[in-house]
């Protein structure tokens, strides 16, 4: 506000220099004027005085003469030589007054003519001083109209600064209270995996009894029924099988020498279980992360790895089909394919597609937002299901390019 109020005194200044000269020289005129009225008052009172003198010298040169023509005419000469001496210096005197009175009237009509002209700008003067004064009065409402109004931005100044502090606290606290929060969740969180890998381990363990407790059952059933014969094959020979199958060597060492064959067998049937691969294939350079089989009968294997590849395999001859870049360097850990179509999905967070026959990628789904960990495809080839790790699982229709 001060600079504000500097700023129009600054203004005002300014404007009113042009008429400081026209001031000093009103307060010069005015000043004039009365020394030549005090002077006009002078030189009437001096006129009057000399019309009063020159009134009684009239008279007494009245009484003189009349004096004159009473005493006869005998002093006559001397007196009037006298008189007329005297008249003629008063006459000379009058004479001479008379002219200055002329010249001071003209000097007096004069001044009278320039005090007209000074009242004249006197006037034009005290008009534009009354125009500045007005101005001056309307600056004034203006300097206090922005004081009130800075004064009113004050307070409000004070009033925000107030609130922004208060919002300062709470926000604070919301911060201290969300940190709270954060470190209860994630305690909670950390709880509860911890909880669901210790139920995980159980529920392997369990489903591991399980297994082994199915196989031997199993077993067991196989051994009630070769006890009976089937198939017309000898008693001691399935008894045999039955109990290598379930002791291991112990029961191999027991069998005749003729019975024993290069092969395992399994069931009544004699069905062969593989007990060497078909094709060992190095497939990636780094760690194959999962692997699926085409269940549409082309006899193809998709391998997705850490190396941030997935490749097709030919079952046949453990040949390489086709493979696919992933996300840069992140892993992929997950893949599917049925028919033309091969998804894989990775640490990048994002599901990708491609078509088998033409090698190219078809979609590249993105949604989660942590790891995608898991995917497989529908029948038909038009959705697709993830799973990632933030505990989400998402359908995507790949046909009209949308989820749920």
């Amino acid at each position: 506000m001060d600079q504000v109020y500097n700023l129009i005194q600054q203004r005002n200044a300014i404007e009113t220099l042009p008429f400081v000269s026209l001031h000093s020289s009103n307060s010069q005129l005015r000043n004039l004027v009365a020394s030549l009225q005090f002077r006009c008052e002078s030189l009437e009172r001096q006129y009057l005085e000399l019309q009063q003198l020159l009134a009684d010298q009239a008279l007494l040169v009245n009484q003189s003469n009349q004096n004159i023509i009473k005493s006869g005419s005998g002093g006559v000469s001397k007196n009037e030589g006298k008189l007329r001496e005297k008249i003629a210096k008063l006459q000379k005197d009058l004479n001479e007054k008379l002219r200055n009175e002329v010249k001071l009237a003209a000097e007096a009509a004069e001044s009278s003519k320039e005090i007209s002209q000074l009242n004249e700008e006197k006037s034009s003067h005290e008009a534009t001083i009354a125009t500045l004064n007005v101005e001056i009065h309307r600056c004034n409402e203006i300097i206090t109209h922005l004081t009130n109004e800075l004064e009113e931005s004050k307070s409000r100044t004070r009033l925000a600064e107030a609130q922004f502090d208060g919002l300062k606290d709470a926000i604070r606290s919301l911060q201290e209270e969300n940190e709270e929060k954060s470190k209860l969740n994630q305690r909670l969180l950390d709880e509860t995996i911890a909880e669901k890998e210790k139920f995980a381990e159980q529920f392997n363990t369990m489903n591991d009894t399980i297994e082994k407790l199915q196989k031997e059952n199993n077993m067991l059933r196989s051994l009630s029924k070769m006890e009976k014969s089937w198939f017309g094959l000898p008693k001691k020979g399935i008894l045999a099988g039955a109990a290598g199958l379930v002791g291991g060597g112990d029961a191999k060492s027991k069998q005749e020498p003729e019975e024993e064959s290069s092969e395992r067998q399994w069931g009544v049937v004699g069905a062969v279980v593989p007990s060497q691969p078909l094709f060992t294939v190095k497939a990636h350079r780094d760690d194959a992360a999962s692997v699926r089989y085409d269940g549409t009968n082309q006899n193809l294997v998709a391998t997705a790895s850490s190396d941030s590849t997935i490749r097709v395999w030919d079952t046949g001859n453990g040949q390489l089909q086709a493979s696919f870049s992933g996300g840069g360097s992140y892993p992929m850990l997950g893949v599917d394919i049925s028919g033309s179509v091969i998804c894989g999905c990775g640490a990048d967070k994002t599901c990708r597609v491609w078509r088998y026959d033409t090698k190219r990628m078809i979609h590249q789904l993105a949604g989660h937002s942590q790891k995608i960990t898991c995917v497989r495809l529908f029948a038909g080839e038009k959705n697709i299901i993830t799973g990632s790790a933030d505990r989400s699982i998402r359908i995507w229709d790949i046909s009209r390019h949308i989820y749920t």
